[in-house]
């Protein structure tokens, strides 16, 4: 009996879970030092608090490995959406486009990316 009901309350969570907000990337800009960039990323999710946080970005290059990674460190459920930026972030010789990819302490990275063209 205790196995079934635990059963039926995992089955009733698991829907809730799959349909969290992943962390939405509003609008990526960066700006170009000498030889590495800033880049400032304004994030929306519907932070609940410690439990449940928007807690980062990174950038990749287009073949998906991490150039640099922004490490967010307390929810924002009052600031919504909120910028972080980061600089010193060194690019490959050649790189014209990047991905920027968000995540949360709840469903980790988001699966989408949103790619960015360096201006």
């Amino acid at each position: 009996m205790l196995k079934a009901a635990l059963l039926i309350a995992i089955c009733i969570s698991l829907p809730a879970n799959a349909q969290a907000d992943a962390p939405a990337i509003e609008k990526v800009t960066a700006d170009r030092n000498t030889d590495s960039w800033t880049f400032h990323v304004p994030l929306s999710h519907p932070d609940t608090g410690w439990d449940h946080y928007a807690d980062g970005w990174r950038i990749l290059d287009m073949q998906g490995r991490e150039l640099g990674r922004r490490v967010l460190v307390h929810p924002h459920e009052t600031e919504q959406p909120f910028t972080r930026s980061k600089g010193g972030i060194t690019l490959p010789h050649g790189v014209t486009q990047v991905q920027v990819q968000a995540r949360c302490t709840v469903d980790g990275w988001a699966t989408q990316t949103v790619v960015y063209t360096l201006p």
